[in-house]
């Protein structure tokens, strides 16, 4: 059965199953098919998204925490992910990954230009996808990874790798350094037609996929650990007064970043790509993310947050200043 049909009847199998409250068995007769059949059916239609399944506990649930983040930073999205907090927060990842991946299956569609920003979270969700094959869609990296010692790093072409795969999409990998020696070399190879073809891919994109770079944290940001950023580099972060990044553009508490001397040698795109897109999609865990994602959301970069719960808690417990300039 092609896939378009197995969604189809997923749903239907969905609506008689939660909304009519039909059991697994009596499904099956109506359809002519066997339980294990109607029991798969259901599996897929969560798995690709086509389900989502809210649990709403009255006390102090994650929904009225993300009633809270969207009133709070002017989210159009907000997903808090229960996890046990006595756990490592190796395993929060992995549960705010596998719903990260749910959630965007049910965002890539037909036609679609997804930009992806490479890093050990983003790492984990290509991990966790479910397979939903889609006709003409695109996955670009929005920044490069090629450091000092190899200009073309595996890191994140086989993340754009996987994502393209996970969807049947075109990938579209950037070989070039995350952050150039000169600035002047940046720029003029930002004016060859093949570069400009992918900077262009990068500002079609309507669907924006990242985490937001942390200097701390149980589980280091890859830019931070994986050796990008040399002694002088931090020291120009300190200068800057730098609170995060997203896809190697820094940016300090108050959301600014155009000033920020970093910036003119990172691969990442200007950060207002990341205002414009209609899904701007932040995917964070870990309570270190807090000052970046604070900072993040003062600069109006993210409009959907998917987070874990303790970290939610914890970014919602002082107010933060909105102002914002670039």
């Amino acid at each position: 059965m092609p896939p378009n049909e197995q969604d189809a009847l997923s749903i239907r199998v969905a609506r008689l199953y939660y909304y009519e409250h039909l059991t697994t068995a009596q499904i099956a007769d109506e359809l002519g098919t066997s339980r294990s059949t109607v029991s798969r059916l259901l599996t897929r239609a969560r798995e690709r998204g086509l389900v989502e399944i809210r649990i709403h506990d009255p006390a102090q649930h994650p929904q009225g925490i993300e009633s809270r983040l969207r009133e709070r930073f002017g989210l159009r999205v907000a997903r808090v992910v229960s996890v046990p907090e006595t756990a490592d927060e190796h395993d929060w990842l992995e549960r705010v990954a596998a719903f990260a991946a749910g959630y965007l299956n049910t965002v890539i569609d037909t036609d679609a230009v997804v930009g992806i920003a490479w890093g050990t979270t983003l790492r984990k969700v290509a991990s966790k996808l479910s397979p939903k094959p889609v006709a003409n869609a695109d996955v670009v990296a929005l920044n490069g990874s090629g450091t000092a010692q190899e200009i073309d790093s595996t890191f994140s072409s086989d993340i754009v790798t996987r994502f393209a795969a996970n969807y049947g999409a075109r990938p579209h990998a950037f070989p070039v350094p995350a952050f150039f020696d000169y600035a002047e070399t940046r720029t003029a190879l930002w004016r060859e037609r093949s570069v400009r073809r992918l900077l262009d891919l990068q500002k079609r994109a309507r669907i924006l996929v990242y985490s937001v770079g942390a200097f701390s944290g149980r589980v280091p940001s890859h830019v931070h650990s994986g050796g990008f950023l040399e002694p002088a580099d931090l020291r120009s972060l300190r200068r800057d007064r730098v609170a995060g990044d997203i896809a190697t553009m820094f940016f300090r508490a108050d959301g600014s970043y155009a000033d920020i001397a970093l910036n003119a040698r990172a691969s990442g795109p200007d950060l207002a790509l990341f205002r414009r897109a209609p899904h701007s999609i932040c995917v964070a865990s870990g309570t270190g993310k807090v000052e970046g994602l604070r900072a993040a959301l003062a600069g109006g970069f993210v409009n959907t947050l998917i987070v874990d719960e303790p970290t939610a808690r914890l970014l919602l417990a002082d107010r933060v200043r909105t102002g914002r300039s670039a």
